[in-house]
């Protein structure tokens, strides 16, 4: 067993941030003792292994192990502060200490330390034992209190792992009794209640045979937090099982891993990442899987822009490509968020536009109505033609491609190999490095390479080298001139068309190999379609606005080709019902959400963001309904923030809004809490509308008072037959 320890609030990486601790700078402790007064006193733990280390409190805790003769049940603590200063500390611990052990996981949850199961001597245990940070305590958790058809606890064990995530544990893998299981178990802190997770049958598996870094043919890796699905390369395996749930049955499509002991296991994020361990036959794996806990449906923000490119709706750009002049149709908000290049030419020719006079514009039959907008410099078009922007440098066939990238974050790769698909991208590629679209050269890249073979190496190295595309033509030469391949390569006849200066530099190259160089700037990914319409919607997009969102009044600019692709409310307003004036009034149903909450909706409809606080999934729990979004994702968020986030303060605020849009689990949740806290409840009314509020608590336009005639029961009712 190792020592996996991440540093929160952030996850460190080793040597990355200034409060990681390098190797060594720990390690030198015992010459800083020798060195300075002020911690000579300090006492070291004995040398040991397959111990438990965790941190809480910017303080590492390490907990038994075995040292060579004998394991322990020692706990021991140093500060990750101040590293002059720093000094281990025995702690004294009282209760139901665990026996000597090894082995075993630790984890925190809840300001609790959890051990869970191990060797102690020859015995193997699957106790489960906390560990209270204040008092130093432990208590052993039992199991005799599990109600009879409940899940069991899982086998006794060892080498297995363990992490925490909100109010559960996760136990995964070791061997028990001979075998390696591959279930994974979730214990409920709050409950105290044991169950098997199952993969959910939603989730997505992309095509296995080719590397993470080069993506599958049909669809490339968007390296983005939202991806899911099984990803596969020449190091490492990624597995996103999808949603948590104890119901659904695995499909044939998801991918289990295979039963481990000695393996890690760490929490990043909202995900579990196992990687390594020692599986049958004493075979060592280097396989990494990823655990989605979030019990969220899959953000669907790169296929609602993907739709919007195919179908090309509300288009308010034309370009012009090339010597033959195709015209591709596209939408500025998508573009100049995500391509600076092509946001400098789209400005060059609306400034071109400007300078033409009103006779010419009329001439031309495209008639222009501009009217002044309400905030600043923002510009409303109500007859606004398509913007014409000349680009002679792309052909249409490569730019599609490099625009479908630009409203995914992916391409659809062609055939993997095939001599002509493999010049388009390399078309596509050198569009990428023209537009300085980092993320785009990288994916173009990584297939060319996987893609070059010996059946297309030389066309690939004379395209590239026409192209001047020198990293892609270096690729192409260190494989023509490899031992295997060198022979065979020579005596095809695409060698005897070669240009005399491709072979010659064939032959030196063979002849005398360079010199590999290592470069340690860092590689450049550029910035993902989550990223750049985050920038866009806090600022950079402004002077692009096409639309008025007006909340009680207040003006807020925004875009009419992203809030269409998001929402079938404005896709169909935009379409059939477009104000003249170019401005639109936000509700959610009869109530008009706050500033704040409106804020979280657009981050959710521009980049996908669901994280808020409670206040605002009260109001924006009907927000997916009322407004078509193309999936529940926002509401199935808002549901599981409330009823973390449920209080005796505001249950019967959550309980009108679950009523409201029939959410049972979530009403049934709050009714329960009701019950079980009525003296404390009782003293807070429900008010009617009409009403006015006691002093101190917020009209959320959600309550009704019981008393009230003119309101509807059926809340009261709830509750009265629980």
């Amino acid at each position: 067993m190792g020592l996996y320890v991440v540093l929160y609030p952030q996850s460190h990486v080793l040597g990355e941030h200034k409060s990681t601790y390098v190797w060594g700078a720990l390690l030198s402790l015992k010459e800083r003792l020798r060195n300075s007064p002020s911690v000579t006193s300090c006492r070291l733990p004995v040398a040991r292994s397959a111990h438990g280390a965790t941190v809480y409190s910017e303080k590492l805790w390490i907990f038994a192990g075995y040292d060579g003769n004998a394991r322990l049940n020692d706990m021991w603590t140093i500060g990750l502060q101040d590293r002059e200063l720093t000094c281990w500390e025995e702690i004294e611990q009282s209760g139901e200490i665990p026996p000597s052990c090894c082995n075993f996981p630790v984890a925190v949850c809840k300001d609790k330390m959890f051990v869970f199961s191990g060797q102690s001597g020859a015995k193997i245990t699957n106790n489960l034992f906390q560990f209270e940070f204040k008092e130093k305590i432990w208590t052993r958790i039992p199991t005799e209190h599990l109600l009879r058809g409940s899940p069991p606890p899982p086998q006794r064990r060892y080498g297995h792992t363990m992490v925490a995530f909100d109010r559960h544990l996760y136990v995964f893998g070791g061997a028990a009794d001979n075998t390696l299981p591959n279930e994974l178990h979730c214990y409920d802190v709050d409950s105290q209640t044991w169950e098997v997770i199952q993969p959910s049958p939603d989730s997505e598996v992309a095509h296995p045979e080719v590397a993470e870094r080069v993506a599958a043919p049909e669809e490339a890796p968007s390296f983005s937090s939202e991806e899911r699905g099984l990803k596969k390369s020449r190091d490492v395996f990624g597995l996103d099982f999808g949603v948590t749930t104890v119901k659904q049955q695995p499909t044939a499509d998801s991918e289990l891993p295979s039963g481990r002991l000695f393996h890690a296991a760490a929490v990043i994020s909202d995900a579990m990442y196992i990687f390594g361990g020692t599986v049958d036959n004493n075979i060592r794996s280097g396989e990494m899987y990823r655990f989605q806990f979030s019990c969220y449906p899959k953000c669907t923000l790169h296929e609602d822009y993907g739709r919007l490119w195919e179908n090309r709706q509300f288009s308010d750009l034309e370009f012009v490509l090339g010597e033959k002049e195709d015209r591709v149709r596209g939408h500025a908000a998508i573009v100049t968020a995500r391509c600076k290049w092509l946001r400098k030419k789209i400005i060059q020719a609306r400034e071109r536009l400007k300078q033409k006079s009103k006779q010419e514009i009329e001439e031309e039959g495209q008639a222009l109505s501009q009217k002044e907008g309400i905030c600043g410099n923002v510009k409303l078009c109500c007859l606004q033609p398509l913007l014409e922007v000349t680009i002679r440098e792309a052909e249409a066939q490569p730019f599609e491609v490099l625009m479908q990238f630009l409203y995914t974050d992916k391409i659809k790769y062609p055939r993997k190999g095939h001599v002509q698909d493999v010049l388009l991208i390399m078309d596509v590629y050198k569009l990428a490095l023209n537009f300085k679209l980092s993320r785009l050269e990288q994916l173009c890249l990584q297939y060319i390479e996987a893609s070059v073979d010996l059946q297309n190496v030389l066309i690939v190295c004379e395209n590239a080298n026409k192209l001047q595309l020198d990293q892609l033509k270096e690729h192409c030469l260190n494989f023509v001139v490899k031992e295997s391949h060198f022979n065979q390569v020579i005596m095809m006849k695409e060698f005897e068309h070669l240009s005399s200066s491709l072979i010659v530099e064939i032959v030196r190259r063979k002849q005398q190999p360079p010199v590999r160089t290592h470069s340690d700037q860092p590689l450049d990914i550029g910035t993902s379609l989550i990223q750049d319409m985050k920038a866009y919607l806090e600022g950079a997009g402004i002077e692009f606005c096409d639309i008025i969102l007006l909340l009680d009044g207040h003006p807020r600019p925004a875009h009419k080709a992203i809030l269409a692709a998001r929402s079938s409310y404005f896709e169909a307003m935009f379409r059939s019902f477009m104000p003249e004036d170019g401005q639109v009034n936000i509700s959610i149903g009869e109530m008009v959400p706050s500033k704040q909450a409106f804020e979280s909706m657009l981050r959710y409809i521009y980049y996908g963001e669901v994280n808020m606080p409670p206040e605002d999934s009260l109001y924006l729990f009907a927000a997916p309904y009322y407004y078509g979004f193309y999936n529940n994702r926002l509401q199935a968020y808002c549901k599981q923030n409330l009823e973390m986030n449920v209080t005796v303060e505001n249950v019967l605020q959550i309980l009108e809004a679950a009523d409201k849009t029939q959410a049972l689990d979530m009403k049934k949740h709050c009714l329960h809490i009701i019950v079980h806290q009525f003296t404390k409840e009782y003293c807070y009314p429900i008010h009617c509308p009409n009403e006015e509020p006691p002093r101190g608590r917020a009209d959320l336009g959600l309550k009704r008072s019981p008393s009230c005639q003119t309101c509807d029961p059926s809340v009261s009712r709830s509750f009265l037959t629980s």
